[in-house]
């Protein structure tokens, strides 16, 4: 029986491996839509809310399994809402294959409906490979070339097919002859390890450290165990960047944490004693945390070559595979004292503590460090964590402690908003038998999170684990955009840009059939958070937070104070509760403490 291309296309996307789309329907996809329909034993077609959260549910998918995501969308403005989850993806270095529809063939260059140049738009996003299928001959290495190109480039590739050609019959074989192409279905990972002579000078250095800090990130997520091992070998101290923050767990004790704005004090201070620097799987992009140039030796190591050597003056690039190369690397290396380690791990245990008393600090309702304080160890095992941008990633990155068998992700290298919960949706899909928490600011569920609560409604029943956690802050404030106005600008907090329209997330979500809460006093906490990890549906935590607790950086700069004191001086209106709260929480000893309830050790995990 003969096949449409549509029909070609679902099914070659099927011997990849594909098991999802994620994606919104229009005319210009009308035939992909049909076969989707008569092949959705094979292939499950979610419908987000918008393209946008589409995209974004298809770079969490390749995020969290590995595999190529892949979205959907019709020709014009469907294709162009993808474009920030796609530069998302792009950006994070994560696999993703795009399928937008086009004006029939016939049609394009005469200014038809919704005609946009679609090989131009992404020629920027999906630059390693976007093609316009022009014959039904080509669908096959069209997706080939897609798959293939996207997973070996870590990659946003994209296929444009014009909404005629999707009707087409396909020809299963291409013919014998000059001018086809004979494509396959196949893609090994290679196994990439420096040169033996690199991996023994890169030795040399190490182990002529004496006070060595290594940095992980988003390529370390699966070297666990192979960093561990290189870190206990050498002394070391481990930092994590935002996109490797599961790569290595928090009850390792000379984990330091964050590095960065949202960062922790023992990782800069690892950073500014240390005399060896090794970067694993990382693109950190802030210098002012890393070593003083030519106060550290440096190794980096990465699988890709262009990032080597661009955050500091690394003395040698390795390109590699994180896990394979440290397993190379580590019976080179010698057995240090630990002198070091234990130091750092004194100062993670103190660092702990000043956290907790902060997080307890009096706030008007709720501090929202206490929030994820008491979120962390309820964390259920194998849970699935997802944040978004702003300063519910502060706390995320500072508060959150990730066991072994976690994971997590936000947007790294793009640092948009209103990805967490479109995360969270995709994660569910991935792993239906998993819990998933996401973290979300009230500025990003009012841009994206409200619709995706409706996703969320629309598949619940799918999942068998039915827990989905929604906390949001809820603050009235675009609170990160504020404090970075005070401390980088030094200007006061500008309303018209900053305040949000007060809305009830709770209500909202019991509207759409949702169990949720809200939570306007510390106290109601620790049983608001019980109740929606023991839950048997997805719930929604609607907590108000003080938008006026600092999220203060590791290490406060001169020019930092500077701004911060103009801002205040320029009348601001949160002046009187940042005075109080920035007080407090730079000298918390002095600050009024609230009852931190019943202790969330205590508490227990709730159930994996």
């Amino acid at each position: 029986m003969s096949k449409n291309v549509s029909e070609f296309l679902l099914d070659r996307l099927s011997q990849w491996g594909v098991k999802r789309i994620y994606g919104y329907p229009g005319d210009g996809i009308n035939g992909i839509l049909g076969a989707l329909d008569r092949k959705s034993s094979e292939i499950a077609f979610v419908q987000a809310r918008h393209e946008e959260l589409a995209a974004f549910m298809a770079c969490a998918h390749a995020k969290f399994t590995g595999e190529v995501g892949i979205c959907l969308a019709t020709s014009g403005p469907g294709a162009i809402h993808l474009l920030n989850g796609l530069y998302d993806a792009k950006l994070d270095h994560t696999p993703v294959l795009a399928i937008v529809g086009q004006t029939a063939r016939r049609a394009m260059g005469g200014d038809y409906q919704q005609e946009v140049d679609l090989a131009a738009l992404f020629k920027d996003v999906a630059h390693h490979y976007v093609q316009t299928c022009m014959h039904p001959d080509q669908i096959r290495h069209l997706v080939d070339r897609g798959m293939r190109i996207a997973r070996a480039r870590r990659a946003v590739t994209c296929l444009i097919i014009p909404k005629d050609i999707q009707e087409l019959e396909a020809s299963e074989q291409q013919p014998h002859a000059h001018g086809t192409v004979h494509s396959s279905v196949s893609y090994c990972t290679p196994r990439v390890v420096p040169a033996e002579a690199d991996l023994r000078a890169a030795a040399q250095i190490l182990n002529q450290g004496q006070r060595v800090a290594m940095l992980v990130g988003q390529g370390a997520l699966r070297a666990t165990d192979e960093v561990i091992a290189v870190a206990d070998r050498l002394g070391a101290g481990i930092a994590k960047a935002l996109l490797g923050m599961a790569a290595v767990p928090d009850d390792v004790p000379y984990v330091t944490g964050a590095i960065g704005l949202l960062g922790t004090r023992p990782s800069w201070d690892m950073m500014q004693q240390c005399d060896t620097l090794l970067m694993v799987g990382s693109s950190f992009p802030y210098p002012e945390f890393l070593p003083k140039e030519g106060q550290a030796r440096g190794i980096q190591i990465d699988l890709d070559p262009t990032k080597l050597g661009i955050r500091y003056p690394m003395e040698l690039n390795l390109v590699g595979d994180s896990a394979e190369t440290l397993r190379a690397l580590l019976p080179l290396l010698v057995d240090k004292d630990k002198a070091w380690q234990r130091e750092l791990a004194e100062a993670r245990r103190e660092w702990e503590q000043l956290l907790d008393e902060r997080a307890r600090l009096v706030a008007e309702p709720i501090n929202p460090e206490l929030v994820f304080r008491k979120l962390s160890p309820r964390l259920p095992d194998r849970c699935i964590v997802t944040a978004d941008s702003g300063t519910s990633a502060n706390w995320f990155a500072r508060d959150l402690k990730f066991r072994r068998g976690m994971m997590a992700s936000l947007s790294g290298g793009l640092a948009t908003m209103g990805p967490a919960i479109p995360y969270a949706i995709a994660a569910k899909f991935a792993y239906p038998d998993r819990p998933v928490v996401a973290c979300v600011g009230d500025g990003a569920m009012q841009m994206n999170g409200l619709n995706g609560l409706i996703t969320i409604a629309k598949y619940r029943g799918e999942w068998q684990d039915p827990r989905l956690v929604v906390v949001v802050l809820n603050n009235r404030d675009l609170n990160q955009v504020t404090w970075e106005q005070r401390a980088m600008a030094g200007d006061p907090m500008f309303v018209g840009s900053q305040a949000l329209p007060d809305a009830r997330y709770a209500a909202y979500a019991e509207l759409l059939g949702l169990p949720a809460r809200l939570v306007t006093a510390p106290e109601q906490l620790d049983d608001a958070l019980d109740a929606a990890l023991a839950a048997d549906a997805p719930y929604v935590l609607d907590v108000r937070t003080d938008p006026n607790v600092p999220t203060l950086p590791p290490h406060v700069t001169v020019e930092q104070a500077w701004a911060y004191t103009r801002s205040l001086l320029g009348g601001d209106p949160q002046t009187s509760g940042i005075v109080r709260r920035a007080f407090a929480s730079m000298f918390p000893s002095l600050g009024k403490k609230i009852d931190a309830g019943p202790d969330a050790e205590k508490a227990g995990r709730k159930g994996s």
